[in-house]
Parts: structure tokens; C-alpha cells; sequence
């Protein structure tokens, strides 16, 4: 028997995920628990990645004492972003993420060897690491919270503050969390029409 077709989602639901949501400069007070960063993670690491690969490895700053040490790690504006967020995550990749791809990815016990060169894996772990980061927001804004994207910090300092113990993973972007303030958005920039960027060839 066939499976059902599966269904669009309603215009509710692509608001909240698209046409309406936003990155926050700032947000409500109002906590983030720690049951909604493990959703957060239930809900992300079901985005694909190459060979399942999975390479983000997240750091969530809650406490003040780890944003007081990432803000003072980050440009001028995103600092203050920082200390005032609920949470900001530091979303890092691991150029070492074929180790785990024996168990990761049983059904080809040689697949740890495609991945021997290691040039080869930093751009892979950036570019998966990076589509990680993406589904992030997406399953954040599911859940109802908010974020803000952002670089503008030293990733050398970061990953000596906070990767210390994991040398083979470093920082791709970070992102506060949150219940987004209105207050704090810009007004919408531009989103171009599909025929502006996009060919069907």
C-alpha cells in the first residue's frame, strides 16, 4: 500500500517559520528552560547532512558567566546582544566527524575513509555544520522561540575559550535565543521575486 501524499502546512505554520519570522536584536524577559535547547537539538539533528555526518557541536551559554566570556569575545553591538540574551549558542563544527561515522553510518563500514584528507573535511564539516545551524533556527522558531544569527566575533578566541578540550572542533557562527522583543527588528529588507535570482533551466 502506498503512502499518503504528504500535506503543505498551513499558512499558520509558514509564517512561523518564514514569511513572518524574524532575527531578534533583542529579547523579553523571559526565560529559556533547558527541556526546550534538548528540543531544540530532538528536532535539528533530523536535517541531513552528507553521509549523515552530523558535524555541529553546540555550546549553549545560560549562565551569565559563559555570555560575559563569549561577549567579551565579539564585536561592540553583538556583545551587548549577547549579554542581554536569554541563551546564545555557539555553533561549532568537528574536522574530525568521520571518527564517528562507524556508528553513524554502519550500512558502509568504509565510509570513515572517504574522508581521510583533512582539507578536504573542513569544508565539508563547514558546509554541513552550517545547513546544522539553519535547521537550529528552523526548529527553534517550531518550538516558538526566537534567534539572532550572527558572526562578528573572534573564532580563534572562541575556540580557545570554549573548545579548549576539543581541538578538532571549531566555531562556524553563533545565535542568541530567545523570546524575540518587536522593539528590537528592523523594518523587512528586500526579498527579491524568483525570477531575480533564480533560473529553470
Amino acid at each position: 500500500m502506498s503512502e499518503p501524499l504528504k500535506q503543505p502546512l498551513d499558512d499558520a505554520a509558514l509564517d512561523l517559520l518564514f514569511r513572518t519570522a524574524r532575527s531578534y536584536n533583542g529579547y523579553l524577559d523571559k526565560p529559556v528552560a533547558t527541556e526546550q535547547l534538548h528540543a531544540i537539538w530532538e528536532l535539528m539533528k533530523f536535517g541531513p547532512t552528507s553521509a549523515n555526518i552530523l558535524p555541529a557541536r553546540i555550546v549553549w551559554c545560560v549562565s551569565q558567566e559563559a555570555k560575559e566570556r563569549l561577549a567579551a569575545l565579539s564585536s561592540g553591538t553583538n556583545a551587548d546582544k549577547i549579554r542581554k540574551a536569554p541563551v546564545t549558542a555557539i555553533i561549532g563544527m568537528d574536522l574530525d566527524f568521520h571518527e564517528h561515522l562507524p556508528w553513524l553510518f554502519p550500512h558502509k563500514p568504509g565510509m570513515k575513509d572517504v574522508f581521510s584528507d583533512a582539507a578536504g573535511r573542513e569544508l565539508v564539516a563547514m558546509r554541513n555544520s552550517s545547513l546544522q545551524a539553519g535547521y537550529f533556527i528552523l526548529a527553534a522558531r517550531a518550538l516558538g522561540l526566537d534567534t539572532g544569527p550572527m558572526s562578528g566575533f573572534d573564532n580563534a578566541a572562541v575556540d580557545r575559550e570554549f573548545f579548549a578540550d576539543q581541538p578538532s572542533v571549531k566555531s562556524n557562527l553563533i545565535s542568541t535565543l530567545g523570546y524575540g522583543d518587536p522593539a528590537t527588528v528592523f523594518e523587512r529588507l528586500p526579498r527579491p521575486e524568483f525570477e531575480r535570482f533564480n533560473r529553470i533551466v
